[in-house]
């Protein structure tokens, strides 16, 4: 008889959980690269830590200054990458590539958020770094954070979020969280939502398996109610479903939700046809892939 120590008690798309506990993933390990400087675009890039415990970090993008003496006020797009809540990381390729691309183009801050993975981190880990990382990046309202690139640099009254997949989902809890309870001296603008990761899959037991604080299939955060969605705290939201995705019923879903709960924002939905999830990471120079990072970045300089 084999040991439970081999024995497969369940399985999910990014791990298995054996009888004797034990969690194992399928990708445990990405690559990941240091920041620096781009000789092309000039948009330059640092690590910060927020906070040691938990553990919780950032990648910032500094667009390129005409003149480095100046204090030029930037748009700031707060990035909350992707990765089933399991996997990924704001320091891996994919994502430097994107940030500093987005950076370049729409002359932008962007501090992408390094949070807590399941399973060292369950959630709802994730959704309380990402608050922690918010609420740090709004103590430089006044010009005197710990961060001199946004004291000198950010205009808090155009502020974005931005997250693809599960950083997506995560991106929709800020952003109603800030339209709940406030985020004093921040005035978000637009939500850019990617291939977002909401209910209705056959990936909502595995959510519920990693978030053991969580209210059932109708948890607010798997499935934004009414009410919830109502509040977004934003302007505008553009979504993003990718035709061969197996979350794009659950982003159309949330975007029929949003038009119908009253929320007085303007909501955008753009669906990738032939694409599947999240092919503009992994394939950056495809037409389409152009098609998606042009459209995200004319969002933020509001001129599509």
């Amino acid at each position: 008889m084999a040991s439970t120590e081999s024995e497969v008690a369940l399985k999910f798309r990014f791990f298995q959980v054996y009888k004797d506990g034990r969690i194992q993933l399928f990708w445990p390990h990405w690559d990941k690269i240091p920041p620096y400087d781009d000789p092309i675009t000039g948009v330059r890039s640092k690590d910060v830590t927020i906070s040691s415990e938990p553990p919780v970090s950032a990648r910032i993008f500094l667009p390129k200054l005409t003149n480095p003496n100046n204090h030029h006020k930037f748009p700031l797009l707060f990035y909350v990458h992707g990765g089933g809540f399991s996997m990924m990381s704001a320091f891996s390729p994919h994502y430097h590539n994107f940030c500093s691309s987005v950076s370049a183009q729409a002359g932008v801050i962007v501090v992408s958020i390094e949070y807590g993975l399941f399973p060292e981190r369950r959630l709802p880990a994730c959704y309380e770094d990402s608050w922690a990382a918010l609420q740090w990046v709004a103590s430089h309202v006044g010009g005197n954070g710990p961060e001199p690139w946004l004291n000198d640099h950010v205009n808090f009254k155009k502020v974005f979020f931005g997250g693809d997949s599960a950083g997506g989902n995560i991106s929709h809890t800020l952003v109603y969280r800030v339209g709940a309870i406030g985020l004093p001296g921040v005035k978000v603008d637009g939500v850019i939502l990617v291939h977002p990761f909401f209910g209705g899959t056959e990936d909502d037991e595995m959510w519920l398996f990693m978030n053991p604080i969580h209210g059932g299939l109708k948890d607010p955060k798997l499935k934004p109610p009414a009410e919830d969605l109502a509040k977004l705290g934003s302007e505008r939201v553009l979504i993003f479903v990718a035709e061969k995705d197996d979350l794009n019923v659950a982003g159309k879903n949330y975007y029929e939700e949003l038009k119908k709960s009253g929320w007085r924002g303007r909501v955008e939905l753009i669906e990738n046809h032939g694409e599947d999830h999240c092919f503009h990471l992994r394939h950056p120079t495809y037409e389409t892939a152009l098609q998606l990072t042009n459209k995200f970045v004319s969002f933020i300089k509001n001129d599509s």
